[in-house]
């Protein structure tokens, strides 16, 4: 057994951790408020776009614009992986980063190719890692999302669908469903399919200054970035919020830690206490 130096000097130690862990808690707790606030104030934008261009997808049926062409064949394949810029937040990134690579694998497997683009740094060392064929990354995102820092990666991803490089985009993040739970999510980004846009209700149309084409593809460029921002932001909240929970469950566990040394602690101490006192009895019934 121990001495009971050590034991305090363990107990210390872990006491000195769960400050830190606590303290991490407190500050994940603050910017959780702040990234579901943020994240509940995209929504609406993202609903109203989205409205404006299923009505637009539907209106003109003679200019299709390539983000709503379905391709007949699939090889190649654009990946976007939204992951969080730092650790310590229970398994948020190890199960998004999970459940692309079993995606990537069956592509794989069917002959499909693909091109990655991560927006995080734990993705981005995590492809690289694995060897994937990274075109694109952002990291040092922050605590706010901000578009102007993703459209230089994102673009290669779009320019690429458009250019016909790529037949499918598909992209991977967190969604945010309550402070307790986050879901890794696969969704298919290009072509915006029907679910994304839906069907509006009723024969809508529109004046086109100074056409269509010019219209739609700012509208479905600005929505696809929406897309990608609304995800992004859904991550952010559920980093936060995995994290407050993770740093909870160590401090926790720290005060558990901290109750069974000193238990030990003091049952080392009694043995001392009462290994003298045979001692000093032994000797005195010796005299």
């Amino acid at each position: 057994m121990a001495g009971s130096k050590e034991i305090r000097t363990k107990i210390r130690s872990v006491q000195n951790t769960r400050k830190i862990t606590k303290a991490m808690e407190m500050v994940a707790a603050s910017k959780m408020r702040k990234a579901q606030e943020r994240m509940r104030a995209s929504r609406p934008y993202g609903e109203k776009i989205r409205t404006v261009a299923a009505h637009l997808s539907h209106a003109n049926p003679e200019y299709r614009h390539p983000f709503l062409v379905e391709r007949d064949t699939v090889k190649r394949i654009g990946i976007i992986v939204v992951t969080a810029d730092k650790g310590l937040c229970g398994g948020l990134n190890t199960n998004v980063l999970r459940l692309a690579m079993s995606r990537m694998k069956e592509w794989e497997a069917e002959g499909e190719q693909f091109d990655v683009c991560t927006l995080g740094n734990k993705g981005f060392g995590f492809m690289q890692r694995m060897g994937a064929h990274v075109i694109s990354h952002v990291v040092g995102l922050g605590d706010t999302p901000h578009l102007e820092k993703l459209i230089g990666a994102i673009k290669l991803i779009l320019d690429g669908y458009r250019q016909d490089r790529f037949d499918r985009v598909m992209i991977f993040y967190t969604k945010f469903i309550n402070t307790m739970k986050q879901e890794p999510v696969m969704e298919q980004l290009l072509p915006l399919s029907g679910e994304r846009l839906g069907a509006p209700q009723g024969a809508w149309d529109y004046i086109y200054e100074p056409d269509a084409k010019v219209v739609l593809d700012q509208v479905l460029e600005r929505y696809t970035e929406a897309l990608i921002y609304q995800a992004v932001a859904e991550n952010m909240a559920s980093e936060q919020s995995a994290r407050m929970v993770a740093m909870k469950a160590a401090s926790d566990n720290a005060g558990n830690v901290i109750n069974e040394l000193t238990l030990i602690y003091n049952k080392t101490r009694q043995a001392a206490i009462t290994k003298e006192l045979s001692e000093i009895v032994g000797g005195a019934a010796a005299v």
